[in-house]
């Protein structure tokens, strides 16, 4: 029991690193475009952060994601040890990537550190290959999707609004980034927060904790702590991510932060049907750089890109090594 308490608390302490370390995704453009001020902007994405756990409770009325990341391993395979070792590898490379100002996957560096783990347990045959690689094709798919959506959105509006009065549409566009960020927010705390009860309900599952046989039947504390805990993380920020992410991918505008957003949400909302979990990071990067590669290729620094790029590549090997190693330490030490 000592061992599944630790874990649930190391679980709720990733889900706030999660929260400031993905802060940035939802805040970016309204900073850089100084619709709100940093702090302002922080509690504004929070509050949506924890709406989602309504919308999921008592609209959706399932917790998908969270299903889809406790089954990346074979149930038979899920040991406290393993799941202990994959958040704490987890936590250890998001913590890296966040001093860096890296913005990387935090849904990939769990399935990383918990896939890692179980081989290192039980060998491959203890993974369900099929859902990891599902899961691991949207960090092409997931950047994709919102660059295609963000660049068709920014080329219809700007058909639409070609005979605006440039300074009153501005101004416009500055209240609509307020909906964008908040539906990106909302998809944000929808889509992360349900990692984390999915490696928590593992957890329980595996320590027989009583009344818990599935996702479905975890007590009501583990989804709204989750859903909490994040957006409390999303309130202390990610300021070194902000900048990654709000002007050095492409400069951004008030009209391309609604589009790029709004571009961002509509892909979360799609992965939320489809229950896959998937990196809001990506999600955000490929909406920036769709909007940016419409005003002009040259307009996007593509060598940032480049390096993002590759760290995202990254996450899951070296998250799964990581935690792979901390099982074999763990193990040597108990």
């Amino acid at each position: 029991m000592t061992l599944l308490i630790t874990i649930i608390v190391l679980c709720l302490l990733f889900d706030f690193i999660n929260g400031f370390h993905d802060a940035a995704n939802s805040i970016a453009t309204i900073v850089s475009t100084k619709v709100l001020s940093p702090f302002q902007a922080v509690i504004w994405a929070a509050f949506f952060n924890f709406s989602a756990f309504f919308i999921a409770k008592y609209i959706i009325k399932d917790f998908g994601i969270a299903n889809t990341v406790s089954k990346t391993v074979i149930e038979q395979y899920i040991t406290l040890p393993v799941i202990f070792a994959g958040i704490v590898a987890a936590i250890i490379w998001n913590l890296a990537t966040w001093w860096s100002g890296i913005p990387s996957s935090s849904s990939h560096t769990l399935i990383g550190g918990f896939a890692g783990a179980a081989i290192m347990h039980s060998g491959f045959a203890s993974i369900r290959s099929a859902v990891i690689i599902k899961i691991a094709s949207f960090i092409v798919l997931a950047p994709l999707i919102g660059m295609v959506v963000s660049a068709l959105l920014t080329m219809l509006i700007f058909y639409i609004c070609k005979k605006a009065n440039p300074h009153r549409a501005n101004q416009w566009f500055k209240k609509l980034q307020l909906v964008s960020s908040g539906l990106f927010s909302i998809g944000h705390g929808l889509n992360d927060s349900q990692k984390v009860m999915g490696i928590i309900g593992a957890a329980m599952i595996a320590a027989h904790f009583p009344g818990v046989t599935s996702i479905k039947g975890l007590p009501l504390w583990v989804p709204f702590s989750c859903f909490g805990v994040i957006s409390l993380g999303t309130m202390s920020g990610g300021w070194k991510i902000v900048k990654t992410m709000g002007s050095r991918i492409t400069k951004v505008t008030p009209l391309e932060g609604v589009a790029a957003e709004t571009a961002g949400a509509f892909t979360l909302f799609l992965t939320e049907i489809l229950k896959i979990p998937v990196s809001t990071t990506h999600t955000i990067t490929g909406a920036i750089i769709g909007v940016g590669a419409v005003k002009r290729l040259s307009a996007v620094r593509w060598g940032v890109t480049k390096s993002l790029l590759i760290a995202w590549l990254l996450t899951i090997p070296v998250s799964a090594v990581l935690a792979a190693i901390i099982f074999y330490l763990f193990g040597a030490i108990v």
